[in-house]
Formats: structure tokens, C-alpha cells, sequence
């Protein structure tokens, strides 16, 4: 299975910027490799509640937010090195959370990140 690095978080001032980083461990971006992913993203989640979805990112190129990050957030990927980003921007106390990426190859199950630590100060 596909192993994914999350890293890029920290501590950040309300209305600051942070972008986080998604690694995966085998080429996912091609079409022609036996890890080639279906569907990419990020959830979130804090103390005492389930994860949250974020963002994705679909094979065919198809962006989803959710409404609370719509207009804020942004996902991107680099091809060369198997990593997706989330952009975050006017950075609020409510997306304190721990983030999480994740993969769900074309064949396979879905595979987490470890998780990255992102705290908004007001």
C-alpha cells in the first residue's frame, strides 16, 4: 500500500497562510503506474469529533471544497513528486484541526497520512 507523508503544519496567526504538503511514497500521479489514484485529498478533525471533509481532488481533474473553506483553501498537486498541496489562506481559530491526507487508488484501499498539526491563534 501507498504510504503518505502529511507535513506543513504549525502555529499561525488568524488571517496567516499555510500550506501543507502530501507525499506519497510511489509515483500516483501516472496513469500507468500500479499506484495511479483515483481520488486525493485532505479531511480534518479535532479533540472528540469525526473527520471532516476538506478538499479533493479527482483523477479526471474535478476540485471539491467544502463550504467552509471554499474561497480560502486551494488544492494543487506536482506530478514530479507524488505530492498534493492545500493552500490555506485567511486562516481562521475554526480550522484549528489536525489534518489529514488521503489517497484512494484505482485499485486498492484508501491510505492516510499521519496527520498535521494546524493551530490558528486569534
Amino acid at each position: 500500500q501507498v504510504q503518505l507523508a502529511d507535513s506543513g503544519g504549525g502555529v499561525v496567526q488568524a488571517g496567516g497562510s499555510l500550506r501543507l504538503s502530501c507525499t506519497a511514497s510511489e509515483t500516483v500521479f501516472s496513469a500507468a503506474s500500479d499506484h495511479a489514484f483515483n481520488d486525493m485529498g485532505w479531511f480534518r478533525q479535532t479533540l472528540g469529533n469525526e473527520r471532516e471533509f476538506v478538499a479533493r481532488m479527482g483523477r479526471t481533474g474535478s476540485i471539491h471544497y467544502a463550504s467552509l473553506v471554499q474561497d480560502r483553501f486551494t488544492i494543487s498537486r506536482d506530478n514530479s513528486k507524488s505530492t498534493l498541496y492545500l493552500n490555506m489562506k485567511g486562516l481562521k481559530s475554526d480550522d484549528t484541526a489536525v489534518y489529514y491526507c488521503y489517497l484512494d487508488p484505482l485499485i486498492g484501499g484508501r491510505a492516510w497520512g499521519q496527520g498535521t498539526q494546524v493551530t490558528v491563534s486569534s
